[in-house]
């Protein structure tokens, strides 16, 4: 199995939901969003000022704002083998990338596409830094450990096992990726597992305040995380860790 050299994200948005979560997602990062690409001009990238890119859109067909991964390998098809192995199931072969669910019902593609550098944060007016750093796996209590045992074996990367009085594990790449893997374990069933993005911020309270005023709307207020969504719907969190260096 190919081990995963990069790791993006996309944000998937219906038609109806599309222009507003692209341009919430492009203001809050201060990323430049691509042309449009693909057969139906359904892709598009939020391009950093430095570094290679982590972040995309998508416009889907139907259902409800969501995320999926895109794991970047060197050897596509021999990695799809071995992720089937471990319990992922092929969605669709598209040629230079396959789409698979794992073994809890969570969509992630597989690719090519090179990328080595980790862009930094980014600056803010008021000096204060901030970006994605995380992605964060919501998972039934029933899939669990099925789950973490399934993104552990195709990621290689370190594990942290989820400690006493907490529903948080990680998986932390070895080297300086732009994002790395939590996994919660949710309190209450569901059909499948989800994935939400964490932000980290030098200053929680001005970047909190910098998303309300692009349109995001405060949920709730935990001790170490902010819960948001963006104008689509669509959850996040806001934690308390540090952009640089990366801090459990």
């Amino acid at each position: 199995m190919s081990r995963p050299y990069w790791l993006s994200a996309f944000l998937d948005y219906p038609a109806d939901s599309h222009a507003a979560g692209a341009a919430f997602w492009e203001d809050v990062t201060g990323y430049q969003r691509s042309a449009a690409r693909g057969p139906h001009d359904e892709f598009a990238t939020l391009v950093p000022p430095d570094g290679d890119d982590y972040l995309r859109v998508q416009r889907v067909g139907d259902g409800r704002p969501r995320l999926h991964l895109d794991v970047h390998v060197e050897d596509v098809r021999a990695t799809a083998d071995a992720a089937a192995n471990a319990g992922a199931r092929l969605v669709a072969d598209e040629g230079d990338y396959l789409t698979l669910t794992s073994p809890g019902g969570f969509t992630f593609c597989l690719v090519s596409h090179p990328a080595t550098t980790r862009p930094g944060p980014r600056a803010w007016p008021d000096g204060h830094l901030s970006c994605v750093d995380q992605v964060c796996l919501d998972i039934p209590p029933s899939r669990f450990e099925a789950e973490f045992d399934f993104w552990e074996r195709l990621t290689g990367w370190e594990r942290r096992e989820v400690p006493l009085g907490s529903e948080f594990g990680r998986l932390t790449p070895q080297q300086d990726l732009p994002l790395q893997l939590l996994v919660q374990r949710l309190d209450d069933e569901q059909d499948t597992v989800a994935a939400h993005f964490d932000w980290v911020a030098t200053d929680h309270e001005a970047e909190l305040a910098a998303h309300v005023a692009a349109g995001a709307q405060l949920l709730a207020r935990h001790d170490g995380w902010t819960v948001l969504s963006d104008p689509t719907g669509l959850l996040y969190c806001l934690t308390r860790r540090s952009p640089e260096p990366r801090h459990a």
